[in-house]
Order: C-alpha cells, then sequence, then structure tokens
C-alpha cells in the first residue's frame, strides 16, 4: 500500500497545490531526526481549506479533517487527513509571502520510495523560528548540530531571509546562534 504521505503529495501535484514536506520528516531528511506520529506539509492555499476541494479526491477510507485559523491567527488553517493503519498527515496552510517562497525552493528529493517537494533546511529554520515553541527550538538546534558544515551553511540563508519574519523570529535565532553554531576554522 502507499504510504498516506505520498498518496497526499501526489494528489496535491494533480491538482496543482504546491507543497512541501516541513517538521520532524524533513528534518529526518538533513539528518536532525526525531520520534513523530504524523508527517506535516506546507501548503499556501487557502482553497484545501474549502469541502468541496476534498470531495471525491480521496477514497472513503481516508478522512479529512479541517480547521480554518481565525483572520488574525499565524496560519490560515490546518487539514489533517488520515486513513487506519498509516501515519497521519497534516497540511499546514500558511499565509505569508515568505511561506511561498520557501515552496518555490523546495526540491522533490527521495522520500518514501518516490520524490516530494522538501523544504531546505534554511526554511525549516525559518518555520521552526516561526512557530517558536520549545520543541521547535530543540528541533533547530539539533538540526545545527547534526552537521557543522550544515550549520555553517545553512546561517547565513537563515540571516537573509530572517528581515521576513517577526522580530521575535530574529530574536530567538540570536540566542540559539550564540548557543549552538560551530566555529569556523581557518
Amino acid at each position: 500500500m502507499t504510504p498516506l504521505a505520498v498518496e497526499v503529495s501526489q494528489l496535491l501535484d494533480r491538482l496543482g497545490v504546491r507543497h512541501a514536506l516541513i517538521g520532524a520528516g524533513a528534518l529526518a531528511t538533513v539528518g536532525a531526526s526525531r520520534s513523530t506520529v504524523d508527517l506535516d506539509f506546507l501548503v499556501v492555499e487557502a482553497r484545501i481549506l474549502d469541502e468541496t476541494f476534498w470531495a471525491g479526491q480521496l477514497p472513503e477510507a481516508i478522512s479529512v479533517r479541517i480547521r480554518k485559523g481565525r483572520p488574525e491567527a499565524p496560519l490560515a488553517g490546518l487539514v489533517h487527513i488520515s486513513r487506519t493503519g498509516d501515519r497521519p498527515v497534516d497540511l499546514v496552510v500558511g499565509r505569508d509571502a515568505w511561506q511561498r517562497e520557501i515552496l518555490q525552493r523546495a526540491p522533490a528529493l527521495p522520500f518514501l520510495g518516490t520524490h516530494v517537494p522538501i523544504a531546505l533546511a534554511a526554511d525549516l529554520v525559518l518555520l521552526k523560528l516561526y512557530a517558536g515553541g520549545l520543541q521547535d527550538a530543540w528541533d533547530i538546534q539539533q538540526l545545527l548540530a547534526s552537521d557543522p558544515k550544515l550549520a555553517l551553511a545553512v546561517a547565513p540563508q537563515v540571516e537573509t531571509r530572517l528581515e521576513s519574519l517577526p522580530p521575535r523570529c530574529r530574536e530567538l535565532w540570536g540566542d540559539l546562534l550564540a548557543r549552538r553554531l560551530p566555529t569556523r576554522r581557518v
């Protein structure tokens, strides 16, 4: 049986919805693995928050739950997709231009026996900074600690993209950078 995450990614491709694997699934592809129950994709198209979007698109054995965010919320909403015996998939629906840019940069990489768009390491850091929770900070620390060369490559990319995020994200990045980034050897 095809993993649910693959089915959802393929469906989004067919329907012309840009998306990228984020969260723990994407972190694992860059060497910062942690346990998670679900797999997350970033999407920035609010049309997926409409029940009519999903009508007839998935087999009946697959359940779709939609939660719309309030206008002032940082996210437009979340679509939770599940099937008995498979890892659930959450479609995190963003609403900002910088999130759309993440999708434009995401390359299709090997994942679960196929290729799916996966957010770049620097973009994963941006998303984690934006979320701003303790688990998110820990995930950033694990990513930076997983490979010193990766950490040195990611830091300048994050720095150039931070202007699009709220000031609290820059503050958190500064704190994490001071504690975890390896020094460059000459």
